[in-house]
């Protein structure tokens, strides 16, 4: 498929309206009401300033009642009635949840586990990604729905099937297993050339025909991990394929209509591998929900940012979000006065041309009658509704911002998805590593030292950043060791940590010492790890800690200076390095040994800022209380900034003046749960 973006369709198209505009919507389901409520709805949408909603997302069953029979009738009346009202249809092929006939008359559509159990209808996405039966559905419904509405004037993009991947990433059927088999055979070729990749020589796993193969299906023990890990990119590529079979049914017959899939780049969502499926949207759109606990505008913002990543820096659309409450957690708080607009601000600051939520009415029945929506059950009148409509207002003020690309940062975490993936599997000598905690523990450490900072995959341009971060980079090919070389030399500081550099693309081991494939450019080499017991922990020289991992660390390069020295540890001499740093061409590369917490992480980060030159991005009465992202306008810059602390910054004004700016939306105060967005003329 074509993914030359000078021959694809933009952003979604804005027939009726002029200029930029920060889309306001929600996915719209008015097939679950009487259609007597329509005409309310729109009233109300229009009240609220939406000018975009999705549909018909779960709709199969209505549209397709059964296999001889369609009705669009419904569906027409409404497209119509939207248009004449001027808001737009993000249209989806509403293929994600298939009617119950489908899977009653062609069960070897339903998805299989690791274990072999079927899984039935009665939920959603009971479909497997490489069935031929299911595909074949798919793309009709698809086709219809792109033959009938591809000229509609309320037709603004489509929207390929829904959160692929949610509940269907894994599936262990024959139809995966001949897919996996096909998949493998394009990767190596040989049945040689696999069993190297794969270490099959261990255990007697070696292969001498492709029917032998299988996904990692329940065993005696755990799987290969090289299996395991290309099992993953394999699901991946199976969803990505779906994605790509119905996105070319579009394109052929409306090629001037841009094309889009919601991504979850969120919380432990990790079984897509979203870098690469960037290519095959014309834009990027994404769902995320807030974590009540702790620290959840921390990881809403690291989340936004790895999305503009993905993005490559393009404006993309937060598909959905909640108002409110969700309903799927064990306890489901309804968010404080304010987050509704501090989050959504968020999300644009980082990239989001558009604010969009499930859903637009609350639904009265079904799995999902509890998750908050714009239109709560308590109706118009209420604080919710409110708040709609003033976040509403919000983003009509904020449309000079739309357009905008994201302004790079000085300082950037790296996040990689198979270095997550292999950090999963069960025989490691440390299993709860959690790879994506680590990776927000440093960004909130360089989000507290006052730092602007960008969330940026392995395959991100790495040579535009002063300050790289690269916690557990578990994962590193030769490619990936020559672009962080290069941007060292070039000037960048690149940090990693324990367990980085230790495999290669196909999970084996780079033999010579630890961290294999980082071993030289950080002078040091590693012999054995030493993980901590829970109840254990490192001292360090500064009077720090050290916890879950130490290592006895051997300098092998004259340059190399010793940072922390670990004082006491299991198994590892008194006076052994436990952080060390290396000035290399114009930049450095700093290791770190074991895992830092709290003020001893921040400690740390800012000696390395010290050291590297990097000052901070924001003044002083900010540092550490906000999250700061920036978009780059034709004249000016626009930066969010994001209140993380439990005190109020003053008003937006003088807020705003720190920055040499003058505020143009948001909340009046950068108060608790606040956000403002600041023009920043550029001199």
């Amino acid at each position: 498929m074509n993914s030359n973006a000078t021959t694809r369709p933009g952003f979604p198209r804005r027939p009726r309206r002029e200029g930029a505009a920060i889309h306001f919507g929600a996915d719209y389901n008015p097939d679950q009401w009487p259609e007597a409520t329509w005409e309310q709805d729109i009233a109300l949408m229009r009240r609220a300033g939406i000018t975009v909603v999705t549909l018909p997302v779960f709709s199969w069953a209505h549209i397709q009642p059964n296999e001889d029979t369609w009705d669009f009738e419904w569906l027409d009346r409404i497209m119509d009635r939207l248009a004449q009202a001027g808001i737009d249809v993000d249209m989806a092929t509403s293929t994600a949840s298939p009617p119950a006939w489908l899977s009653s008359k062609h069960p070897e559509v339903l998805p299989v586990t690791r274990t072999g159990e079927t899984l039935w209808p009665g939920g959603r996405q009971q479909w497997r990604p490489t069935s031929p039966v299911f595909r074949r559905y798919a793309l009709e419904l698809t086709r219809r729905l792109a033959e009938r509405y591809g000229s509609h004037p309320a037709l603004a993009a489509w929207h390929v099937n829904n959160e692929l991947g949610c509940h269907n990433a894994y599936d262990y059927s024959d139809d995966a297993a001949a897919a996996f088999r096909a998949w493998l055979r394009e990767r190596y070729t040989t049945l040689e050339t696999l069993n190297d990749a794969w270490g099959t020589a261990f255990w007697s796993q070696t292969y001498h025909r492709w029917e032998e193969i299988l996904p990692p299906r329940l065993a005696a023990s755990e799987p290969n991990p090289s299996q395991l890990l290309d099992f993953r990119r394999f699901s991946s590529d199976a969803l990505r394929d779906h994605l790509r079979a119905e996105s070319e049914v579009l394109r052929a017959i409306t090629p001037d209509v841009p094309i889009t899939t919601n991504f979850m780049v969120m919380g432990d969502t990790s079984a897509m591998d979203y870098p690469g499926w960037g290519d095959d949207v014309d834009f990027v759109s994404n769902d995320h929900y807030l974590d009540p606990g702790p620290g959840g505008i921390d990881e809403l913002a690291f989340s936004a940012s790895l999305t503009s990543a993905i993005a490559k820096g393009r404006p993309w659309w937060l598909m959905e979000h909640a108002t409110s409450a969700v309903n799927w957690r064990p306890v489901n708080p309804p968010k404080l006065p304010g987050e509704l607009m501090r989050d959504s601000l968020t999300h644009l600051g980082h990239g989001a041309d558009a604010i969009c939520f499930f859903q637009w009415r609350a639904s009265r029945a079904g799995a999902e009658k509890y998750h908050a929506a714009l239109l709560p059950h308590a109706g118009e009148d209420s604080r919710l509704f409110r708040d709609v409509v003033a976040l509403g207002k919000s983003l009509e003020d904020l449309a000079a911002v739309a357009g905008s690309p994201a302004l790079p940062a000085r300082a950037a975490v790296i996040f990689d998805y198979e270095s997550w993936w292999s950090l999963t599997q069960e025989f490691l000598p440390h299993t709860r590593l959690d790879y994506r905690g680590q990776a927000l523990d440093w960004y909130r450490a360089l989000v507290a030292a006052g730092m602007r900072v960008d969330v940026v995959t392995a395959r991100n341009n790495l040579e535009r950043y002063d300050l790289l971060v690269a916690p557990l980079l578990h994962v590193v090919s030769a490619d990936l060791a020559e672009r962080l070389h290069a941007a060292v030399a070039g000037g960048a500081h690149l940090v990693t940590t324990y367990f980085s550099g230790t495999v290669d693309e196909h999970d084996h081991i780079i033999l010579g010492g630890y961290p294999g494939a980082l071993r030289d450019l950080l002078g040091i080499r590693v012999e054995e790890f030493s993980p901590l017991l829970d109840d254990d922990a490192a001292a360090l020289s500064n009077g720090g800690t050290g916890r879950m991992w130490s290592e006895r660390v051997e300098l092998t390069a004259p340059d190399v200076q010793v940072l922390r020295r670990y004082e006491r540890a299991r198994g590892i001499e008194a006076g052994g390095p436990a952080v060390t740093r290396r000035p290399v061409g114009q930049g450095s590369a700093t290791y770190v040994s074991t895992r830092l917490e709290g003020e001893d992480l921040a400690e740390l980060v800012a000696e390395l800022l010290a050291s590297a030159g990097i000052g901070p991005d924001l003044p002083e009465p900010l540092r550490g209380q906000v999250i700061a992202s920036a978009r780059r306008g034709e004249a000016a810059d626009y930066w969010t900034l994001t209140n993380r602390g439990n005190h109020d910054l003053g008003t937006a004004a003088v807020v705003a003046g720190m920055l040499g700016g003058v505020p143009l939306g948001g909340a009046d105060s950068l108060g608790v749960s606040d956000a403002v967005v600041v023009r920043v003329p550029r001199n």
